[in-house]
């Protein structure tokens, strides 16, 4: 027991070690990169001018405060499933260059981000919809059969159950939508990576 609490006590000593090697990098990291965090949100609920709002900081700080107002706009990017995402993925990327110092860099990154999104919605949506009814149409076929085996003769027409209230359907239904939507995350993942080396 008086083991345990001494290596406890060993550990939170050489936390407490490693908190006094802290750099004045590190200082002004942890200082300005939440301020960076609340300038995004303020662009995002109040219409604030990120760009406006980072030159108010120290120039030492300026690069925390973007780091901080990037990532909110970058997690707020995501795949335009409704109206509501797609004006805040507007919103994001038109806020993005505005902490970026490469805007050529940035811009052609967010054109192509666009692309993907818009594609997401458009062509997308469409393969989505023809999913959803050949999925089904399958599970009608599966449905009718079982039926028939039950009640040992040929079931016709429509049978007065919904097979898209089913909950294996349903299931189905989320594992595929997941898989394609997975396609568009995984190259959304790719252009937020880029953009994040974009100075």
């Amino acid at each position: 027991m008086n083991d345990d609490i001494k290596s406890a006590f060993e550990i939170a000593m050489e936390k407490i070690a490693a908190l006094e090697e802290v750099t004045p990098e590190d200082k002004l990291k942890w200082k300005f990169t939440p301020e960076g965090e609340q300038a995004a949100l303020k662009y995002f609920k109040e219409g604030q001018d990120i760009a406006g709002a980072i030159a108010h900081f120290p120039k030492e700080a300026q690069p925390f405060v973007r780091t901080g107002a990037e990532e909110v706009l970058l997690s707020n990017i995501q795949l335009p499933s409704n109206k509501v995402l797609e004006e805040r993925n507007k919103k994001a990327m038109d806020g993005l260059p505005a902490v970026k110092a490469d805007k050529n860099g940035t811009n052609k990154l967010l054109n192509q981000m666009k692309q993907i999104l818009e594609h997401y919605t458009d062509q997308g949506a469409e393969q989505r919809k023809q999913t959803y009814e050949q999925l089904k149409q399958q599970y009608e076929v599966k449905l009718k059969k079982a039926v028939s085996k039950q009640l040992g003769s040929k079931a016709e027409g429509d049978l007065g159950i919904s097979v898209e209230t089913l909950p294996q359907f349903q299931e189905e239904w989320r594992r595929v939508s997941a898989q394609m939507d997975d396609q568009y995350l995984k190259l959304l993942d790719e252009f937020k990576k880029e953009l994040r080396k974009t100075k």
